[in-house]
């Protein structure tokens, strides 16, 4: 008789743990965050210099954006799980950079080429577990993409924040891509025309649209790699106590709980100071 109690009393134990081991272990069944659960989650970003980033979630998802293979810029990450490409130029959509290569599922791009010579969009609105993806079409240059054809933005949703990255964006925000877009907490932004957005330009389109937190300069010159224009005219745009230059990291470091009284210019380095992340 006691052995049998016994038997009926472990029962239960046995069940919840076994609904512990089948909710850890199962993609899609772990439980989601509670708002302040995600408002403190700290969601990672690093640059690896030109349009090159990549997001780091509180989860681990590891997300590049434009990946590229310029010499001057060092190795970036090995690994990734997905990639998100604007537009499919050599300095925006290196995938063998990575090991292993990613699947074809796991590489997003908003600019196709059905054929040599002729880009198409390819808009997406996707979720891959905890994080949102999703594309507005815009161009390369203020000409409809006459000059250097189409480039996609994307929008990423992670860790209660959204991220903007404009990609090689060549011309101001029309109000339906404004609105598209949507309010963005962080924006990654091309400042060193030529090819894109120069800084007077870069700066109205952030005054379009007034990000909440960060507004991280992209695609411009550095030392070793001058081909573009310097931060320089950007910057002259913002008070100086809205600018951190912090050039000894490329990482920076988000919670969606975080506040500021203005938005900030984030002037990252492009070296990593922890070798651990290229691995």
């Amino acid at each position: 008789m006691s052995s049998l109690c016994c038997r009926y009393a472990i029962a239960p134990f046995v069940t919840s743990l076994l609904a512990v081991v089948v909710t850890v272990l199962t993609p899609g069944l772990i439980p989601s965050m509670t708002q302040q659960e995600a408002a403190a989650a700290p969601l990672t970003i690093r640059w690896h210099g030109q349009s090159f980033f990549t997001l780091v979630t509180s989860r681990g998802i590891r997300i590049a954006i434009d990946p590229h293979a310029i010499a001057q810029f060092g190795r970036g990450p090995r690994t990734v799980d997905f990639v998100l490409i604007s537009h499919p130029h050599n300095d925006h959509d290196q995938i063998g950079i990575f090991e292993p290569v990613p699947k074809d599922a796991d590489v997003y791009r908003g600019v196709i080429e059905p054929r040599p010579g002729r880009q198409e969009w390819k808009l997406y609105d996707e979720k891959r577990g905890a994080v949102r993806l999703r594309n507005v079409a815009t161009f390369h240059d203020a000409l409809n993409g006459l000059q250097r054809g189409k480039n996609s933005v994307w929008i990423v949703e992670a860790d209660g924040l959204v991220v903007c990255h404009l990609g090689d964006l060549g011309h101001e925000l029309s109000d339906e891509q404004r609105k598209a877009i949507g309010p963005v907490d962080i924006v990654m932004i091309p400042i060193g025309g030529i090819y894109t957005l120069n800084g007077e330009q870069a700066a109205e389109v952030v005054r379009q649209l007034r990000p909440r937190l960060y507004i991280l300069p992209m695609h411009y010159g550095v030392p070793g790699y001058d081909d573009l224009l310097g931060p320089e005219e950007f910057l002259s745009y913002f008070k100086n106590d809205d600018i951190d230059k912090r050039l000894d990291t490329n990482e920076l470091v988000v919670r969606a709980s975080d506040k500021l009284p203005r938005p900030r210019v984030v002037l990252l380095g492009w070296k990593s100071r922890d070798s651990k992340e290229d691995k």
